[in-house]
């Protein structure tokens, strides 16, 4: 049989500067994230993977914890290591996360937090076209893929747009439920941008407090040019990514 090794042609380079545990967990990182090794792969143990390589077992040992700790990897006692999940790429298109991970193969499941109507705080009414107070929707919820969890997803909408019960938000996708409804959304405006977690998103998101989140925040509008939907996002970076395509003009 083929060794996991020999299928990735993992290699070293002993006189660069990079580390070569490091070395290592970048090669297996990329592996994971192109899809060579999909979620579930078992890896070799790390002394077959360090005699392979040449390598010792300490700085095996610490490649394969570098990617435990990034989320890549999980350690499951009577099994081994194991490949948990790759990174979720994401284009800049007018989906949802749930979709986005359905049509990947990935499988999508979510926590709702908060579900409710309530008055509308005087950014998420500017964002949304309403007068301060009006009625709005919110929903909070925690996006997992393969039970791993993924994104914090903050909506408003306005309160006529959209009324649906936990259960259909925890099985369905929230854009999936505006078609439905007959909402289409047709533009969006987005912004990307990064900050550091706060200690309630590091417990939703298992992350330390502090630690760097991709953010997103969009606001998307329907047929007829009214805006129906805020989101304000923040997504663990280890898990995923955003892929722009710029074209000359």
């Amino acid at each position: 049989m083929r060794s996991m090794t020999e299928g990735l042609r993992l290699r070293v380079d002993r006189r660069s500067p990079v580390p070569l545990y490091h070395q290592i967990a970048t090669q297996l990182a990329e592996a994971i994230d192109d899809g060579t090794l999909p979620a579930g792969t078992k890896l070799e143990n790390e002394i077959a993977l360090a005699d392979q390589l040449g390598l010792s077992r300490p700085t095996m040992r610490r490649a394969i914890e570098e990617l435990v700790g990034k989320g890549l990897l999980v350690r499951k006692r009577g099994v081994g290591t194991q490949v948990v999940h790759g990174r979720m790429r994401r284009e800049l298109e007018l989906t949802s996360l749930y979709d986005d991970l359905a049509a990947e193969g990935r499988t999508p499941s979510t926590s709702v937090l908060v579900n409710r109507v309530e008055p509308a705080p005087a950014d998420v009414a500017e964002q949304l076209g309403l007068a301060p107070g009006s009625d709005v929707r919110r929903l909070e919820r925690v996006r997992r893929a393969g039970g791993a969890p993924l994104a914090l997803l903050r909506n408003w909408l306005p309160a006529d747009v959209l009324t649906a019960e936990d259960d259909e938000l925890e099985s369905r996708g929230l854009y999936e439920l505006l078609r439905e409804r007959g909402v289409h959304l047709r533009i969006a405006r987005q912004r990307i941008g990064a900050r550091g977690s706060t200690a309630a998103e590091g417990e939703l998101l298992d992350v330390a407090p502090g630690q760097a989140l991709l953010t997103m925040q969009r606001t998307a509008y329907g047929d007829s040019g009214r805006a129906v939907e805020y989101g304000d996002h923040c997504y663990r970076p280890d898990s995923y990514s955003i892929e722009v395509t710029v074209v000359e003009r």
